[in-house]
């Protein structure tokens, strides 16, 4: 199923979309139901689908945890039908001791998609309150020193203090938490990550590092890798999926003029790249080394489609954005992405990579992927 460009036809092919999508969640709901609470690490939500073919779930601590409920609450916002709240709820109750957990940077992935897309339709006041208590204990990870906060605590003995471009994606509860308390502490800290994370994480054409590591006693830069793409000097998509849509949400949250000419460069880069392919759902990294046949990564254009949705509501090259985001959301709802009902373990998207250097979720669904093609879907729906 196609997204066409004719007004009419077009609203009954998303609505198409809507429910197809609601479908497979059904069947995925079969699923993960019957698993919740299993196993050592009692696992609370999908992830991906594991090496002998069945669903991988995940513990709360996983930074992929709250997706899966994010998607429920988008389905509950995209039909109004009462049932998506109630899962929800269901999934979404599952990661509250997630607030308190100060050894990870993915508060934001977690709590925010989750709990964060609860609140904003419910109003629940025992959302809001989890929610700020996940943004003290992220702040707690903030240095000084390095104006960051800290990603990573694995591989120390490779990192001091790592920051990668993923974070960009967790300031946005700090900026919710100075909106809901007055306390400027929370934006100001967000502020400052996402300006060093200008200053040093990108390349002269507006590509950007993975991973820089600080020297956490005079704030140095230490190194500057690429972990997860072709090699340290190469553009990993999921990477510059991450700068856009980061960049893009830091602009709406300040109005600051430098962070809106950030998302721009970087959306010039995905843009003009002549390693491009023709349905624009990026190669797992630009510079790899196979291309034409290297595998995709439908989870950067979800990413990157529902960023360029939101860039296009405050740049001049609205028209321009809107039909590259047109173009990615077409690709994912194609056959070749999306997947048929009751397949893929009850996954929306296929042909998604997680980490390829590390032979690690290669070619298959991600939670992750499907959060930001509804969230896309949604978007774009909303423009109109």
């Amino acid at each position: 199923m196609l997204i066409s460009s004719c007004s009419g036809e077009k609203n009954v092919k998303e609505k198409l979309i809507v429910d197809q999508c609601g479908n497979q969640l059904k069947f995925a709901l079969s699923l993960t139901d019957q698993l919740l609470g299993k196993g050592k690490n009692k696992v609370v939500a999908p992830r991906t689908t594991g090496d002998d073919g069945t669903i991988h779930m995940v513990p709360t601590r996983d930074w992929t945890s709250g997706f899966f409920a994010g998607e429920l609450w988008y389905m509950f916002e995209l039909t109004g039908d009462s049932v998506w709240e109630q899962k929800a709820r269901q999934y979404t109750d599952l990661l509250e001791q997630e607030k308190l957990n100060g050894k990870t940077h993915d508060m934001g992935f977690k709590m925010f998609c989750s709990y964060g897309n609860g609140y904003r339709l419910t109003k629940d006041p025992a959302y809001k309150a989890i929610l700020l208590e996940s943004a003290r204990t992220l702040i707690t990870r903030y240095s000084e020193k390095t104006g960051c906060i800290r990603s990573w605590d694995h591989n120390a003995h490779r990192w001091n203090f790592p920051v990668i471009i993923d974070n960009m994606m967790n300031l946005e509860l700090l900026f919710w938490a100075t909106q809901e308390t007055g306390d400027e502490t929370f934006k100001n800290i967000a502020i400052s990550h996402a300006l060093k994370t200008i200053e040093n994480h990108f390349r002269d054409d507006y590509s950007c590092y993975h991973v820089v590591d600080y020297k956490p006693e005079t704030g140095e830069i230490a190194a500057k890798n690429t972990h997860q793409g072709y090699s340290d000097d190469s553009a990993w998509s999921r990477g510059i999926a991450w700068a856009l849509y980061g960049y893009t949400m830091t602009y709406r949250e300040t109005g600051d003029q430098r962070f809106l000419k950030q998302a721009e460069k970087v959306a010039r880069y995905i843009i003009k790249h002549p390693r491009n392919p023709e349905d624009m759902i990026p190669y797992w990294d630009y510079d790899a080394p196979g291309i034409p046949n290297e595998p995709r990564d439908a989870s950067a254009a979800a990413i990157m489609a529902s960023g360029f949705y939101e860039l296009a509501g405050y740049s001049q090259n609205s028209t321009e954005y809107l039909a590259v985001a047109d173009q990615m959301l077409k690709s994912l709802s194609s056959s070749k992405y999306l997947a048929d009902i009751e397949t893929n373990n009850g996954f929306l998207l296929k042909h998604s990579t997680g980490s390829k250097p590390h032979n690690s979720e290669v070619d298959v669904p991600l939670v992750y992927a499907d959060y930001y093609f509804l969230e896309a879907i949604k978007r774009k729906k909303e423009l109109k």
